[in-house]
């Protein structure tokens, strides 16, 4: 840039002067740099000071960001925005160049490139970088390490340089030549000469050279000759900046004057195709420097010595509106700079500050930026502190010095004697069980142990280190010392431990003794199984979403109804969702918000759970509120007194729709009301360093009649406004859910504070009448909800921890205000209903879901959850329960607790994140009875999502009528799969495999058959499922489905949906028949059907002796039937038929079950003829069944 036609005011820094420029405080400094800033001996600040509070960035309005101090009273002369990495690059006129890290401007490294001159321009290559000076070109690391040091002659003056390529560099300044330079070889190359007086500008595009001049003009050159293609005059003075972009050139310069130099307000826009100029832009600063900011369009940012920036289009007209003023230190902007990403500039001034302006809070300097390199820290220092009353801390931690001499350690033999450590004694158990051979003994392993590991004790007596001696109650924890685990073992994360069976022998019933159904975690994305529970255990929310069908493919309300009638019928086994996560995985939406995590993501725990888990809880209610939207309410949801809900609004609006007033006042005056209404709520935490103590509902009343000081449009002033908004409650909602936003040590540090100071006014309250542990156990835990099990004086251990309040209480005022208030039971408490006509209501806690930080066994998420009467009556089949408790879902692992741990938020590991409260008496406000919305019409005839499917390809005959299922009635059953995800497994030290992670299996085809009548054994549902997910293995072999079967498009088989084919078997199991079929329990399980045992007869077990292997149906039916099946591949319709002929053989057999003894002879047999036979049927010329099994005429016919 060309200096001399500059505002007189940079005289003071004229380059004669800037080899008088001494590194001591400028007389032209602003003294309010002086406060906190220390000066080195030789008089340069070493740190960066900020100099101004950085302030509220707008989308897409630049605002500044950050002001730091390069070199205090030092002009800065360049600044670069380094095109591989986040740092900005800053020269001065004392030739000190400074890097500053990220958008925060972190100094990065400093360092001097030039003793007398300044750097006149800066350019980043990959492996450091360019600074050009008066005759020097110098290439340096980022660090300040010299790569090399091009002196030029002492007569020539650069002002800028041009990177051609990777390799190339143009310099060019105030001769009559341009310099081209090999970087490989730091030699010159290349000698262009061009008229005087020289080159201070230079820019490129894929067409030309452009060449500023001080005497005005803009000389574009040809790319490998050099030579001048056209000349634009754009000046009568000097040239001050232009830009290129696209086809349009932008200049702004001086024009002479009768008096001089003056600053032309007219940029010279010049269009590149037609080679001339256009209409000049007139603008309202005097500028001195501008960039094309090509972001939505080709924006010019225009900036002026004095500090004002003006935003406008080349070929339209300045808006006095668009201009912006940068706050300098120093009277006089020096430099300018645009980033890559063009989300950031950066403007240095004359008493050495930066300003970095950006248009969002946390802007990028380049599209894709490499990870930068810093200085490893001095090990030295960082040397961990060392607690010497730990005794099992390493000594080997301390650095010992390498000597010759003699260590104190050393003693004379005289002074010490060997002491060896007595080996431990053999275990009695071993003893016990010990068989020996000769003088070797063999034992089994007792497992109370570590493997090849004894315990390092330093007193016999000390018994707190004596874990290792008792076997842990469950798998998980058995591999871990647990005096040394701070997470409470109940709260771990389970996992499932596969055998060769699957899950058939994994003991569920270890980790859940209750009747309630968990929840399987192996799932990917089952981390929302916590909410899961949480929504099924709200009573009017489980009855609403059984009552809901619709026709939507993928729906989330009526999947999750399925899953609420599973958990409803079954007795403690567990479930799974995998049918409502496909359903969740399939929506753009969930995508969209970063809801669906990778496996890899998943198994390693790299996402937030806690953010997690509070989007899933906005979405789903969201989700569901839409889902019900789309259905007229059904008749068994009117309320006690009158609609349940207005019109256009659903179940789920009534129950956690908050209606609110968003009011915002302009500084004008005006001020705009706009209704609205939000499912949830999050805290919103005070911003007090003074340690007040706050309780929980104040914070909740801040966070729910919220008041921020924002920029919004105003009508009134048409434009954006700092504006006061704050919100107004309506109407409160049934259900108040409550997003906790705990992600950081400052909202953590907020509840551990607010929870001590709240325990030490509890001890106060008491009078220290507090005992220091529980006075029950908790093994008799149908006690704990009632009056009885309750003690008046809580223990320490149940008070500490505990911010959370059980109850709230909420009034409407007249005004629109809110009150809120912590409620105890003991408070005085009117009448319901005639408290709520007063706008008074009590919100009683009923769950939270925490997240579990664990360093070992990974960090998850579990619920408490307050379970109300109603699930017990149903659970344990007796009327008159009326007891609430407390429960732990932890997955599969339920375990009731003690209330006051639904409150416990120990900020170390155990951190809260959704709080569930709701009204009291909610229950008694709606219907709650279940209407089963499927109906018979599922089982007659549909249409085939296959475009080729005709009737000659049909396999089955739907149900007339006249034929419909009842109770008790036979169905064959049976199912194919195919696999999504392969099996995670690792193989043991002995050889043996140990599954990590089971295959992922999906349904594609179902077939069930008639059991009785005159169509016994023809189909009528023979479904194949089509899927959107992708299908790893099709398993033909097995499964008989082929590439393309599932495939709308080129499928000739009858096409449904998973959805469709599961109502028919929902309507099967409600009305209650019979299924007959060969392992069934596994097809029932992939399907995620849960069905009542004495609804199902598998022939598995009907032919299957204690202790003794399983037997196929293929072997089955050769032995009792003669029958030859499954010969290439499987077929479900053979296999249906096959398994409905075993049953009627069985029962045979068995005289219908009353002869128990013959039929034990029957299995005898079969077990030993498949010895015999290796569990091989013979080939077709081989030898026949043992049996002529009778087989029906009518199934024959067939």
């Amino acid at each position: 840039m060309n200096f001399e036609g500059l505002d007189p005011g940079l005289a003071e820094y004229s380059p004669a002067m800037h080899s008088a420029l001494d590194p001591v405080l400028d007389a032209h400094l602003n003294p309010s740099l002086l406060q906190n800033v220390e000066l080195d001996p030789e008089g340069v600040a070493l740190e960066a000071l900020p100099v101004q509070e950085s302030v509220h960035i707008m989308e897409g309005v630049y605002s500044e960001l950050h002001s730091v101090v390069a070199e205090v009273g030092v002009p800065v002369s360049v600044s670069h925005f380094d095109l591989h990495e986040e740092m900005l690059w800053v020269g001065s006129h004392g030739g000190h160049a400074t890097s500053f890290f990220g958008p925060a401007l972190e100094r990065y490294s400093s360092f001097q490139v030039n003793g007398s001159d300044d750097i006149r321009q800066i350019q980043s290559l990959e492996n450091g970088i360019l600074f050009l000076t008066k005759s020097n070109l110098k290439y340096m690391a980022r660090g300040g390490l010299i790569i090399f040091d091009y002196l030029l002659d002492e007569s020539e003056d650069m002002h800028s340089l041009l990177l051609t390529d990777s390799s190339t560099l143009l310099i060019g300044g105030l001769q009559n030549h341009i310099l081209e330079i090999d970087l490989n070889t730091v030699q010159e190359t290349q000698k262009y000469a061009v008229e005087t007086p020289g080159v201070t500008i230079m820019r490129q595009t894929n067409r030309f050279f452009f060449c500023g001049h001080t005497s005005g003009k803009v000389s574009l050159r040809d790319l490998r000759t050099f030579k001048v293609e056209h000349e634009f005059d754009a000046f009568s003075g000097s040239l001050s900046d232009f830009d290129v972009h696209g086809n349009l050139l932008a200049a702004c310069g001086f024009s002479s004057r009768l008096t001089g130099l003056a600053c032309d307000r007219f940029l010279k826009v010049y269009d590149l195709r037609m080679m001339r100029a256009i209409t000049p832009l007139q603008v309202h600063v005097d500028p001195a420097f501008l960039r094309f900011i090509p972001t939505y369009t080709s924006r010019l940012a225009i900036i002026s010595q004095s500090g004002q920036c003006q935003f406008c289009e080349p070929t339209g007209l300045a808006n006095p509106a668009d201009i912006f003023h940068v706050n300098p230190v120093g009277p006089l902007l020096m430099t300018f700079d645009v980033s890559a990403s063009k989300q950031a500039l950066a403007f240095g001034d004359s008493e050495g500050c930066v300003h970095l302006w950006t248009d969002s809070p946390e802007p990028s300097f380049n599209p894709y930026s490499r990870e930068t390199e810093f200085a490893l820290p001095c090990l030295v220092d960082s040397l961990p502190p060392l607690d010497w009353s730990q005794d099992l801390l390493p000594l080997s931690l301390i650095p010992v010095p390498l000597t010759t001499d003699t260590l104190l350690s050393d003693w004379p033999a005289a002074n010490s004697a060997p002491a060896p450590r007595r080996a431990p004694p053999v275990d009695a158990e071993i003893l016990r069980t010990m068989k020996k051979v000769g003088f070797i003994g063999y034992a089994p392993n007792p497992r109370t142990r570590l493997r090849n590991q004894i315990p390092y004790r330093l007193k016999e007596s000390d018994s707190e280190f004596d874990s290792f001696s008792q076997v842990t109650e469950s798998p998980v924890g058995r591999e871990e010392e647990p005096h040394l685990h701070i997470v409470s073992k109940k709260y771990r994360k389970v996992t499932i431990k596969y055998s060769k069976l699957g899950l058939e022998d994994f003991d569920f019933k270890h980790y859940n003794k209750t009747l309630f159904a968990g929840l399987e975690p192996h799932i990917p994305n089952a981390y929302c199984n916590c909410m899961i529970q949480v929504l099924y255990f709200l009573e009017p929310v489980r009855c609403l979403i059984q009552n809901h069908l619709c026709q939507k493919e993928f729906c989330l309300a009526c999947e999750l109804g399925f899953l609420f009638h599973m958990l409803d019928l079954s007795r403690g086994d567990p479930c799974q969702g995998s049918n409502f996560l496909r359903a969740f995985r399939t929506i753009p939406e969930a995508s969209a918000l970063g809801l669906i995590l990778a496996d890899s993501d998943e198994a390693s725990g790299k996402g937030n759970l806690a953010r997690l888990i509070q989007r899933w809880n906005r979405f789903i209610l969201t989700q569901l509120h839409q889902d019900m939207q789309e259905l007229e309410v059904p008749q068994a949801y009117r309320g006690v007194g009158g609609s349940f809900c207005s019109s256009g609004d659903s179940v789920i609006g009534q129950l956690f729709s908050c209606e609110m007033e968003n009011c915002s006042l302009c500084r004008c005056g005006s001020e705009t009301v706009r209704a609205s209404s939000t499912l949830l709520f999050t805290l919103s935490y005070p911003e007090d360093k003074t340690g007040k103590n706050y309780d929980f509902a104040q914070v909740l009343k801040r966070s729910i009649c919220l008041e921020q000081n924002t920029q919004a449009w105003c009508d009134n002033c048409e434009k954006y406004q700092p504006t006061v908004q704050t919100r107004n409650i309506r109407h409160l909602p049934d259900i108040l859910v409550i997003n906790c936003e705990v992600n950081s040590s400052k909202e953590a540090d907020f509840w551990r504070m607010q929870a001590e100071a709240a325990f030490k006014m509890t001890v106060k309250k008491h009078g220290g009448e507090i005992s220091k542990n529980k006075e029950f156990a908790l093994a008799d835990w149908k006690d704990l909800g009632s009056p009885e099990g309750v003690l008046l004086c809580p223990s320490t251990e149940e008070l500490k921890n505990i911010w959370l309040p059980f109850s709230i209480r909420m009034k409407m005022t007249r005004n629109k205000g809110l009150d809120v208030c912590n409620w105890t039971d003991g408070d005085e408490w009117g009448p319901a209903r005639a408290e709520e006509e007063h706008g008074v209501y009590v919100y009683d806690l009923m769950a939270t879901v925490v997240h579990i930080l664990d360093s070992r066994t990974g960090s998850s998420l579990v619920a408490h959850i307050k379970v109300g009467e109603t699930y017990h009556q149903r659970k344990e089949v007796s009327e008159g329960v009326t007891h609430q408790q407390w429960y732990l879902f932890n997955d599969f692992l339920i375990e009731p607790i003690d209330k006051h741990e639904a409150v416990q938020f120990d900020m170390n590991w155990k951190v809260p994140a959704i709080l569930y409260y709701v009204k009291r008496n909610l229950n008694s406000r709606y219907n709650l009875n279940i209407k089963n919305p499927i109906e018979a019409s599922v089982l007659l005839a549909e249409a085939s999502l296959a475009r080729k499917q005709r009737k000659t390809h049909t396999t089955f005959i739907p149900l007339m009528l006249n034929e419909m299922p009842q109770v008790g009635d036979l169905v064959g059953l049976d199912a194919e799969f195919v696999t999504l995800n392969e099996e995670e497994a690792e193989l043991r030290s002995d050889g043996t495999k140990s599954t990590i992670k089971p295959s992922q299996m999906s349904v594609a085809r179902i077939t069930c058959v008639r059991g009785q009548g005159p169509n016994e054994g023809i189909p009528f549902i023979d479904d194949y499922i089509s899927t959107q997910e992708q299908v790893v293995d099709y398993l033909t072999q097995y499964s008989g489905i082929k590439p393309g079967d599932l495939d709308a498009k080129i499928s000739s088989k009858h096409l449904t949906t998973l959805k469709s084919t599961y109502l028919k078997l929902r309507f099967l199991i409600d009305i209650g028949v019979k299924f007959v079929g060969h392992g069934l329990q596994k097809d029932f399980r992939v399907i995620n059907l849960m069905v009542p045992k004495d609804q199902v007869l598998d022939t598995v077990y009907l032919f299957h002796m204690p202790r003794k292997r399983m037997i196929s149906l293929r072997f089955l039916a050769w032995y009792f039937l003669d029958l030859k099946i499954q010969g290439e591949t499987h077929d479900s319709i053979e296999d249906a038929r096959t398994a409905l002929q075993l049953y009627r053989k069985y029962l045979e057999l068995s005289k219908n079950g009353t002869e128990p003894e013959s039929f034990h002879k029957v299995l005898k047999g079969l077990y030993e003829k498949g010895r015999k036979m290796d569990w091989k049927v013979p080939e077709p010329d081989g030898q026949t069944s043992p049996k002529n099994a009778a087989v029906f005429s009518s199934v024959l016919a067939l």
